[in-house]
């Protein structure tokens, strides 16, 4: 079997949703921060809340990272993004520590050191599993072409 390598411009979707969650999750922390509790029997302090500029970062954060997360899944497995994407773990620690001042403990650091460690298994696999395409398929497919 063949190893499928992503592009520069595949490893540069994969960097987008990466950074794009954490940053996104991150801002919708900060926002909420400076808000009261919001209570689902009171739905107008949420559609107020998605209003407020932090928050607001935060969900086009999170909408680019969806989009760009499709386009990844689009070339590649699962197994490939995901793993591939963890990193982004580091970066949520950092930016909860650093920038939003949460209390980070070791087994909280631990744990990202081992998911990101993990990544190196992964990232020497192919982004894609080739499938072989049944003969009576492939046949039906040349048919249509030569229409």
């Amino acid at each position: 079997m063949s190893h499928i390598r992503p592009t520069p411009r595949q490893y540069l979707i994969l960097g987008f949703v990466a950074l794009s969650a954490p940053l996104g999750d991150s801002c919708l922390s900060r926002g909420m921060t400076s808000l009261p509790a919001i209570s689902l029997v009171h739905p107008l302090s949420l559609i107020t809340a998605v209003f407020t500029p932090w928050i607001a970062i935060g969900i086009a954060l999170l909408i680019g990272f969806f989009a760009s997360y499709l386009t990844a899944l689009s070339w590649a497995d699962l197994t490939y993004v995901l793993p591939a994407t963890a990193f982004g773990n580091v970066i949520v620690e950092l930016l909860s520590r650093f920038w939003l001042n949460e209390e980070v403990s070791w087994q909280r650091w631990l744990g990202v050191f081992l998911i990101t460690a993990g990544v190196g298994f992964v990232a020497h696999g192919p982004s894609l599993t080739e499938r072989p395409q049944p003969q009576a398929q492939a046949s039906s497919i040349a048919g249509e072409q030569l229409r």
